[in-house]
């Protein structure tokens, strides 16, 4: 009880204590008006606790960003003894996902790995068989779910292989969630507070090594400490970043669905309006740089 009282002091405290950037919110307007799809963008200027969104508590498709709270709900069990960070695990048959390119999917039953490393996979290049590894280890969607509730979050959630969200998995698929939720889980991870300091900075450290860094990454100089997790199936595109630059740390997350352009170019729709807010917010908390990052398109 204790516990839940001061997330909702927490929560309470921090939407009362923050403005609207009207700037901001009138780029984020003009930005996306034309997109073709539904689309949810949260903005959080830390150093000045203000913010700007579109669409903030809409439900979205999560694609991969689910693999977020995957990782909270090991590093639960970590935290708690029940797991080792450094601890050997055995891939067995039944842990074969005959999707994509898969690394863990590659491995010969009973071959060993550490559980850091499986972490590192499904994180750094999404890998969805260490993902669904890492979800059963964790004690499953549900129980990660209990988690996320216990954190105060009341709409992201893990729908994939979790009893009773069958209709919530054909409607969102693997997870849901809302991009104000995702951003405020991002800040949580930053400021230590997700389950502890130490988890927190553990699992920042993971969500700063990507490979896959060509959307809103890219708008970012390469020098600049960020944190992010990006997802993506046909008719939707997500992301989530935090940008921890000397001048104006933010976060940010941009989620979209029902979108028109399904194609896996790099021109997709979706991804190119993730550069171009990326690249907009970046020149909005440093309107003093004169880094250039890649083409938003080509």
């Amino acid at each position: 009880m204790y516990k839940l009282l001061c997330i909702a002091l927490f929560c309470t405290t921090s939407v009362l204590a923050q403005k609207t950037d009207k700037a901001l919110q009138d780029e984020l307007y003009q930005l996306t008006k034309d997109y073709h799809g539904t689309i949810g963008i949260y903005v959080q200027d830390l150093k000045h606790n203000r913010i700007a969104s579109i669409n903030a508590d809409s439900i979205f498709p999560t694609a991969s960003i689910v693999k977020i709270p995957i990782l909270t709900g090991i590093m639960q069990k970590i935290e708690s003894g029940q797991l080792d960070y450094h601890q050997r695990i055995t891939y067995t048959d039944s842990l074969f996902y005959n999707e994509g390119d898969d690394i863990l999917s590659n491995f010969k039953p009973g071959s060993t790995i550490e559980l850091s490393k499986v972490m590192m996979l499904m994180i750094t290049i999404s890998d969805n068989c260490a993902s669904l590894w890492l979800q059963g280890l964790a004690g499953g969607g549900f129980r990660i779910n209990q988690i996320l509730d216990s954190l105060g979050f009341k709409d992201t959630r893990v729908n994939s292989r979790t009893p009773g969200r069958e209709a919530n998995r054909s409607q969102y698929g693997w997870g849901q969630s809302t991009p104000r939720e995702m951003a405020s889980f991002m800040q949580r991870i930053v400021q230590g507070n997700i389950l502890s300091q130490a988890s927190g900075e553990k699992m920042l450290r993971i969500l700063s090594r990507q490979y896959w860094d060509e959307e809103a990454l890219s708008q970012v100089p390469p020098g600049i400490f960020t944190a992010a997790k990006s997802g993506a199936v046909d008719a939707s595109r997500t992301e989530v970043l935090y940008v921890n630059n000397a001048a104006n740390p933010y976060i940010f997350s941009i989620f979209t669905k029902n979108n028109t352009d399904k194609s896996w170019e790099y021109n997709n729709e979706a991804w190119v309006i993730t550069r171009k807010l990326s690249a907009l917010l970046w020149k909005h908390f440093n309107p003093k740089s004169t880094w250039q990052g890649p083409a938003v398109s080509q």
